[in-house]
C-alpha cells in the first residue's frame, strides 16, 4: 500500500523529470539545427564571395578593347550602317567641321567588355584629339551594339553647350527611342543631327580660311567629297544613266566644291574625284584620298581624319536601352 502511494506521489515529479528532458532536447536539436543552417549560409556566402572575386580577376585579366584608328567621322565595327547611310553622315560631319571647325565623330563597336563605357569612350577620346587645340571643340558617340549602351563624350570647349544634361537628354530623348524601336540608323543620324544643332548655337573660334589658290588641300576634303559622290552618283545614275549620271555628279560636286572653298583649282579636281567614284563604285579610290590628306597636313591625316589636338576630361552622359 506504501509503495503504491509513493508510487502514486512520485509520478508528477517523474512526469515533470521526463517533460523536462524532452524539452531539453527538442532544444538541442533545434539549437543544432540552427547551427547547420547557419553553417550553410556562411558556406553560400563564401562560395559567393569567392566567384565574385574570381570573376573580378577575369575581368581584370581580359585585354582593354583597342581603340581603332582614326579613319573618318564615321567608323562602325559593328556593320550596323550601311555604305550609303555610313558615307551621308560622313558628309554631314564633314561639311559641319569645315564649315563650324568642330570635330564631331561617330564610334559604333560590338562590346567595349570588360570595360565600362564611359572608361572605353575617355581612352577613344584622349587618343583621337579630336576638336582643335586650345578650342578643345571635339565630341564623340560612342555606342556598344551588344551591350546596349551608348554615350557622349565632350571635350573641354563645348562642355558648355553640349554639357551633361543636354546630352543626357538627346540620348534618352533623341536616340534611345528609336534604338529601341532596332532603328540604329535613325537613332544615330538623329542623334548626330541634335548634336550639331547644339554644338551651332555656340560661340567659337571660326575656322581658317583657305587661300583661293590652295589646290594641293583636295586631300582635305577628299571624305566629304567622296561621300556625295557615293549618295548623289546613285540617284543620279539611276535617273539619267550611268555614264550621264556620273558626269551630271562631276559637275553638281564641283560646283558644290567651289561654292565651299572659293578656288576653282578645288572644284575641278573634286569634280573629276566624283566622276570617276561614281562611274566605277570608287571605294579603290579611298586609299588613293587617305595619302592625299596626309601630304596635305590639314584637318584630314594619312586615315582620312586626324584630331586637332583637343582636350577631354570626361564630361558627357551614358545611356542604355
Amino acid at each position: 500500500m506504501r509503495r503504491l502511494l509513493v508510487a502514486r506521489r512520485s509520478a508528477p515529479a517523474l512526469t515533470l523529470a521526463l517533460a523536462l528532458m524532452g524539452a531539453g532536447y527538442n532544444t538541442l536539436q533545434a539549437a543544432d539545427e540552427q547551427t547547420r543552417a547557419h553553417g550553410a549560409v556562411e558556406q553560400a556566402t563564401l562560395t559567393g564571395v569567392v566567384q565574385a572575386r574570381a570573376q573580378a580577376a577575369a575581368l581584370q585579366a581580359a585585354p582593354e578593347l583597342p581603340v581603332p584608328p582614326l579613319a573618318g567621322h564615321v567608323t562602325d565595327q559593328a556593320g550596323v550602317l550601311d555604305d550609303g547611310q555610313k558615307a551621308q553622315l560622313e558628309q554631314t560631319l564633314a561639311a559641319f567641321e569645315a564649315r563650324k571647325g568642330s570635330q564631331l565623330a561617330v564610334l559604333i563597336v560590338r562590346s567595349t567588355a570588360p570595360e565600362p563605357i564611359e572608361q572605353f569612350a575617355l581612352r577613344v577620346a584622349e587618343q583621337w584629339k579630336l576638336g582643335r587645340r586650345q578650342v578643345d571643340d571635339g565630341a564623340i558617340l560612342v555606342v556598344a551594339k551588344d551591350d546596349r549602351a551608348l554615350r557622349i563624350e565632350v571635350g573641354y570647349g563645348l562642355e558648355g553647350a553640349l554639357n551633361d544634361a543636354t546630352a543626357h537628354r538627346i540620348i534618352s530623348e533623341v536616340i534611345v527611342p528609336r534604338f529601341q524601336q532596332q532603328d540604329f540608323a535613325g537613332g544615330i543620324e538623329a542623334g548626330v543631327d541634335r548634336m550639331i544643332r547644339v554644338v551651332d548655337g555656340e560661340p567659337l573660334p571660326a575656322p581658317p580660311q583657305r587661300a583661293a589658290g590652295e589646290s594641293g588641300d583636295i586631300g582635305s576634303y577628299f571624305p566629304m567629297v567622296f561621300a556625295a559622290a557615293i549618295v548623289l552618283g546613285g540617284v543620279l545614275r539611276a535617273m539619267l544613266g550611268r555614264l550621264p549620271g556620273a558626269l551630271a555628279t562631276g559637275g553638281v560636286v564641283g560646283l558644290g566644291m567651289f561654292l565651299l572653298a572659293g578656288a576653282w583649282s578645288l572644284a575641278l579636281a573634286a569634280g573629276v574625284i566624283a566622276l570617276l567614284v561614281s562611274l566605277f563604285g570608287g571605294w579603290g579610290l579611298l586609299g588613293m584620298g587617305r595619302g592625299m590628306g596626309g601630304r596635305s597636313g590639314g584637318r584630314s591625316g594619312a586615315g582620312g581624319l586626324r584630331g586637332g589636338g583637343g582636350g577631354f576630361g570626361g564630361g558627357g552622359a551614358s545611356g542604355r536601352w
